[in-house]
């Protein structure tokens, strides 16, 4: 590489820069693409470190994951923080250029629905929003087809001694994860015996922050979209608020969540 370059060659500026098109003068209409830009750009980022923790963890290599999974919670604090930004445009404003946006919808994003899978949360109907030869198509299958965190956590608590169910972690091919009473007892056993258990526990932990954080991202954007534009229809011809309030129930890692009851 030439010692020669500069700031803005190393991170193509010209070329990063040039992605924002507005396609009204409307002013909030450029914070509006940029917002959504950055979302995807940490998404990136996060399904970069959640293949680096499943690569450890697959591993058996715990503690480097640890690092991965926290990064990953950071971006998400970061990503939900960005709302505040958006809620600062008022439906007035975003009305001037809504009916621009046409059939595009937060539902074609494949990165979310790439991580949602890499996580555990599978459901294929969300493919139907890609062309079946597209590369968005063919990264949502992957993901949706191959193991997910999760998958690889049960893995490890099985070849750990725990007893731990083949069912758990093998499946049909993207077939969604179902909550188990013995994953919830091995979760248990865990967290009641942490000094002897500690590598399993902090990972726990790591993946009970993640889920947390994917959750308060959900709420806030919840609570942003019902800011701008109350209950209406969302883009696209999706449910808008009611659909993203049903995504609050979700759980990536959900015997985590159960077990706290029970200990």
């Amino acid at each position: 590489m030439s010692q020669d370059i500069t700031y803005g060659d190393y991170l193509r500026l010209p070329d990063l820069l040039a992605c924002q098109q507005p396609q009204t003068g409307e002013h909030d209409e450029l914070l509006f693409v940029i917002l959504h830009q950055t979302m995807e750009l940490w998404m990136k980022q996060i399904i970069h470190e959640v293949a680096a923790a499943q690569g450890e963890i697959r591993s058996g290599n715990l503690v480097p994951a640890y690092k991965q999974l926290a990064r990953v919670s950071r971006i998400q604090a970061v990503m939900t923080q960005a709302w505040d930004v958006l809620a600062t445009m008022t439906p007035a404003d975003y009305l001037n250029f809504r009916a621009l946006l046409g059939t595009s919808s937060g539902f074609q994003s494949a990165q979310f629905r790439v991580l949602e899978y890499k996580l555990g949360l599978k459901d294929e109907t969300f493919l139907r929003y890609h062309a079946e030869d597209s590369a968005d198509r063919a990264k949502l299958e992957d993901a949706l087809f191959s193991p997910s965190l999760y998958d690889d956590v049960l893995i490890q608590l099985a070849k750990a001694g725990f007893d731990i169910p083949e069912s758990a972690y093998e499946r049909a091919p993207g077939a969604p994860y179902q909550s188990s009473e013995a994953v919830e007892n091995v979760w248990l056993e865990v967290y009641r015996n942490t000094q002897q258990h500690w590598g399993l526990y902090q990972l726990a932990e790591k993946l009970i922050d993640l889920d947390d954080a994917l959750l308060t991202w959900r709420h806030k954007h919840v609570l942003t979209v019902e800011r701008i534009i109350g209950r209406k229809r969302g883009t696209g011809g999706t449910e808008g608020v009611g659909y993203l309030q049903q995504t609050l129930t979700r759980r990536a890692f959900p015997e985590l969540w159960s077990m706290r009851t029970k200990l």
